[in-house]
């Protein structure tokens, strides 16, 4: 079981929300954020705070300042790379190696701030590869300029980008069948609610393993 803390950071962008799952015994800080259509609600950053602690990994929930003051529309990218690069001193201050995370829009705020942050890794989860019906509009050169180990976790009917059409690259890619952005998967899949969140957190577990 991990123990819940809430800290508010103050960033450059205004006040950041981070919300502690600490591991009794970790070997990293899993910093997440969220997309610019939701919190920290989501189901997938949900069940990864319910089970990377026991796994030896702490996660930090991430709410931007757009979020915490309680606005409905996402601040412009650069804004919300000045809100990350302000909860990040937050973040190491375990004095633990830190993997960057977001969700859609959080996932390319990790990437594009990853190597100037010294995170260790970045963890994309539906990295919104293009906007929907858009695929000419790609977004794939913030992934593959990550410049850090990077695990793509993305629904195999995301129409902000499905596996397949994700480019090669140094990045690891893992499918969630029949999963949509917010990684829910149709009552008629071969696979139930719970069976993808665990091909998330199962997979997410092996990967930090891998990290050292």
């Amino acid at each position: 079981m991990s123990s819940e803390t809430v800290e508010t950071v103050e960033t450059d962008a205004g006040d950041a929300r981070v919300t502690w799952h600490q591991a009794k015994q970790a070997r990293f800080v899993l910093a997440v954020g969220h997309g610019a259509g939701g919190g920290i609600d989501a189901r997938d950053l949900q069940a990864l705070a319910a089970v990377l602690p026991g796994h030896g990994v702490t996660v930090a929930l991430v709410e931007q300042p757009w979020r915490v003051a309680g606005k409905k529309v996402a601040s412009a990218p650069r804004t919300l790379d000045v809100g990350w690069r302000g909860i990040w001193a937050a973040v190491a201050k375990p004095g633990l190696p830190v993997i960057s995370g977001g969700r859609s829009a959080g996932a390319r705020v990790a990437c594009r701030t990853a190597a100037e942050l010294g995170a260790v890794a970045v963890l994309a989860l539906s990295f919104p590869l293009h906007p929907p019906g858009k695929p000419e509009k790609s977004r794939a050169g913030e992934l593959l300029g990550a410049g850090v180990p990077t695990l793509v976790v993305q629904g195999g009917n995301d129409p902000f980008g499905r596996p397949a059409e994700f480019p090669e690259g140094d990045h690891e890619l893992v499918e969630v069948p029949y999963a949509d952005h917010g990684f829910a998967v149709p009552k008629r899949a071969e696979i139930g609610q719970d069976e993808a969140l665990e091909i998330i957190t199962g997979r997410v577990v092996e990967w930090t393993r891998t990290l050292g």
